[in-house]
Parts: C-alpha cells; structure tokens; sequence
C-alpha cells in the first residue's frame, strides 16, 4: 500500500487537477473522491441525445483514447510491487446468463463489456473500454481513471460521458447509460497516482433510441420540448430568404451569414438584410424596439450547457444556475442591418422533434448483469481481459480495428512501469499484445465461460514493450487492494434513477 506524503511544512507540488484548481469540485471520504456527471435527468437526457442523433453518427466518429503515446510504451521493471493491505476478498456478480457448452479457448463474450464514449477537454470524442460490474442498485460501469478524468489537459471529469454495452458499429443493442456520479481514489483525483487508474461510475437507467416520428415545430415548441430534437441549419437563396419575416420579433427562423465583403448600413437600404449581434444584457435592455441598427433582435435566447462549456464561454452573455443546478447561459441579441456582398449566404433553422423516440431500457444490471469484485488477490493467478484494442503499436503496426472486443488470458506477474512521472509503483502486468482503445477493459479473475461471469481484479492502465522490437507485448493494472474496495462500496450503494 502506497501512500503520497505531503513534506513537512504542509507544502505538495500539485498536479493534475489540483492543480486546475478543480480538486475543491471533488467530495473526498478518506480514500475516496467523486464527482458529479450529467445533474439531473434533463441534462441527462441531452446527452444521450448527443450520442444517438442521426444514426449515432458521434458515436461513429469517436476515437480510441489516446492518453498514451509512442514514448510512453516502455518496458516493465521487476523491482518493488504491491502489499496487500486487508485480507483477499470477493463481491459475487449479478445477472447469471445462461449455460452453453463451450471448447477450451473458444471463449463466449461476457455481455456486460462495452465502451465509454466521452468528450475530452479538446472537444474530441474519443472512447474506452469498460465493463458492468455488480451493486446495490445495477447501475455501476467500472473503467481506468483516465477514461473519466481529463488527466490531460488537466481538467475535470469527461464531457458527454455514457456507457454504451455491447456497442458495435454505431449500435447500441442494450441501450446508452449516461453518467451520474464518478467515484475514484483520491489520490488519482487529486495528484494523478496512476496507482489508482481506475474509476466506477454510476449510470441512469439506460436509454433505447429508434424509430419515432419526426414532426417539424416552431422555435417555440422546439425549446419547449425534452425529448429528441434537432435543429438543422439549411442553405437557402436569396429569393427564399426575402420571402421570410424579416422582423426580428417574428419566430421564423431565416438567417444571413454576410461574410467579408458586406457592408453595414441602415435597414431601408435597398436588399438590405438583418443579422443578429450578440451584445451584454444591459445594451439590450436599452436597446429600443423597431426596424433600426441596434435595436432588439427578438427575445434573448437561454441554452442549457454542460460545465466544461459555462466554464469556457466569455461572450457578453449572462451564465447563471438554476436551482436544479443546470448551467445555462442566456444570450442577448440586436440588430445588425448589411448591404449583402458576394459572398454572403442565407439560411433557414427547421426544427424538428421525434415523438415516441425514446423508451426506458432499465437498470443496467438487470440488462446485462454485472460482473463481481476482487480484491487483494494474489498474482500468478489466471485472468481473463477483455477490450476494444485499436490503435497501432509504437512501430506503424496496425492489427486492430477497435471495432469488435478482443481477450488475453495467462497468470498476472508482480511486475512495474518504469514511469516516476505517473508515480506508478504498485502495478501488476500480463502478457497481452493488445493496444489503446482497451484500457479501461476488466481484467475477471476465476470467469466462467458458460456463465460469462467473474470477478473484476483490475483493469487496463498501461500498454509496455517489453522485449524493445516496438510492439506492445505487456499490460499493466493498478493493484486491486482494501482501499480500491473502499471506493467500489462507495459507488456500488449510491442510486441514480431514470432519464425516461
């Protein structure tokens, strides 16, 4: 058991996300920190929404995590290791899945892995693996540290996080089970230990998107409705556009995009057009009604945003709270009246809602059950791991595609990752060639293939060369210990409830 000692005179060199300035978000028990994901079911239920528009084409576009780079793919030490700190024990899994005759090595997929999609502080969409792992409630995934916690740009929990079971292709056969709370070591939290690479996060109940009827609506019912809805912006001509309202009071939705060659004048000027100019609330409350430069462009316009996006925004508009804690920005607008030049472009926003779109998939656990627990076990024990590997080893060499999950199986070594930086001392390893995209995979000791179950005793952290030809040919693991057990509890007794 590895502790971080502060130096005598209460100084520490602070990284990470103390560092940010963030660790003050965390709400840390004694070894234990969290952090909330998605507040309440509404901010929930936008991003699923995120996730699922127009055919989970986000989903399609993530990439696989790319914490780790070509230098950091090194080769394993022997010195050192773990100690146990309580006595070995198990958590048994949930959700028993019927028995099939299996041949040796033709190993049967446990049901409840899948990826973690996410959108990192860059605003890439990248993703890892992860599993369902057995609680209170059915509704626990447990990942790496580093598939929940933007270690890289030093920042707060992942934006956008879900879990998506069984993912293949765009699909999401179980449903998407959106984040409510992260749970994991402080000492990851707060000094990124990677030590403590890993994290467990509760979901809502999982939400299935198909079908549904699209139904065109004002921009008034449009911000109205919580379901699925999409605003899309269309190209139009000029002729359409003179055949809008042009009052800026009026609800339809045409807009200009003048471009560098317009040129500002009065709103009598012959083909004159208006766009809009976000200004303070105080300009727009002095500003007059009418047909006019300045004047008010219709009603100021509130959207509700994710943290990461209140936290950036330093326009002139106002961010406020709202008592259920949703980050929301409202934006002021007045008129700007252009001559158009050649290169402007003219466009209408149809909105549109999809009615009976989406239904509740229930707790993840009873979906797709959940795997046990174990901790403080032993090495030169058998596991079996499973990911999503993808990306290609330090030498070009591409074998995975990232979409179907792959397994490794043989006995986890006490060995370490020579990398002080990431204060790793306490890892166990296993031969493994898989790559990036299959860390956060579980690593089940004593799984069953019949019952595709076993018990979580780690999960992928770090990809090594051993051998020096630049190709992964290890992978390392935090150690599993009292203290991991500790912050499982913590999350595995934590409710989260439905978006639907």
């Amino acid at each position: 058991m590895k502790r971080i000692l502060i130096p005598a005179g209460g100084a520490v060199l602070a990284t990470g996300l103390l560092a940010a300035g963030l660790a003050g978000t965390a709400q840390a028990n004694n070894d234990v920190a969290s952090d909330a994901m998605a507040k309440n079911a509404a901010a929930a239920k936008a991003i699923a929404s995120f996730w699922a528009d127009n055919n989970g084409a986000a989903l399609k576009a993530a990439k696989e995590s790319n914490v780790w780079d070509k230098t950091d793919v090194t080769k394993l030490q022997s010195k050192g290791g773990y100690s146990a700190d309580t006595k070995a024990g198990s958590t048994a899994p949930i959700g028993q899945e019927k028995k099939t005759s299996a041949k040796v090595q033709n190993v049967n997929m446990p049901k409840t892995i899948g990826k973690v999609f996410f959108v990192n502080g860059k605003g890439e969409k990248k993703w890892c693996s992860a599993t369902s792992i057995q609680s209170k409630y059915r509704n626990l995934v447990v990942t790496a540290g580093h598939c929940v916690y933007d270690v890289k740009a030093n920042s707060d929990v992942m934006d956008k996080w879900v879990f998506v079971p069984g993912y293949y292709q765009g699909k999401s056969p179980f449903g998407i089970y959106v984040g409510k709370q992260a749970f994991t070591h402080y000492d990851f939290d707060v000094y990124e230990d990677f030590d403590r690479d890993y994290a467990f996060v509760t979901v809502y109940n999982g939400v299935k998107l198909g079908g549904g009827t699209a139904k065109k609506v004002s921009k008034a019912e449009f911000e109205k409705y919580e379901g699925l809805k999409e605003a899309k912006d269309v190209e139009i001509s000029r002729d359409e556009f003179r055949s809008c309202k042009l009052d800026p009071t009026s609800t339809e939705a045409c807009w200009v995009k003048p471009g560098s060659r317009s040129e500002k004048v009065g709103p009598d000027y012959p083909g004159a057009v208006v766009e809009k100019e976000e200004v303070g609330e105080r300009e727009y409350r002095r500003a007059p009604v009418g047909k006019k430069n300045g004047a008010k462009f219709g009603e100021p316009v509130t959207d509700i945003v994710t943290e990461r996006e209140y936290k950036k925004y330093d326009g002139p508009g106002k961010k406020w709270q709202d008592r259920a804690g949703n980050f929301l920005i409202t934006h002021y607008y007045v008129q700007k009246w252009v001559k158009p030049g050649s290169d402007t472009k003219f466009y209408k926003t149809v909105f549109t809602i999809i009615e009976n779109a989406a239904t509740d998939a229930g707790r993840l656990g009873d979906v797709v059950g959940g795997q046990g627990f174990a901790w403080n076990q032993p090495t030169g024990k058998y596991v079996r791991v499973f990911g999503y590997p993808a990306a290609p080893h330090p030498d070009g060499h591409k074998n995975y595609t990232g979409i179907t999950p792959k397994w490794c199986y043989g006995k986890t070594t006490k060995k370490l990752v020579g990398d002080a930086a990431k204060k790793i001392e306490e890892h166990v390893a296993l031969k493994c060639a898989m790559t990036e995209g299959a860390d956060g995979g579980p690593w089940l000791f004593k799984y069953s293939n019949a019952k595709r179950l076993g018990y979580v005793n780690g999960v992928t952290s770090t990809f090594n060369d051993q051998d020096g030809n630049k190709r992964v040919d290890y992978i390392s693991s935090p150690y599993f210990d009292g203290e991991t057990n500790t912050v499982y509890k913590a999350a595995a007794n934590v409710w989260s409830g439905k978006i639907i």
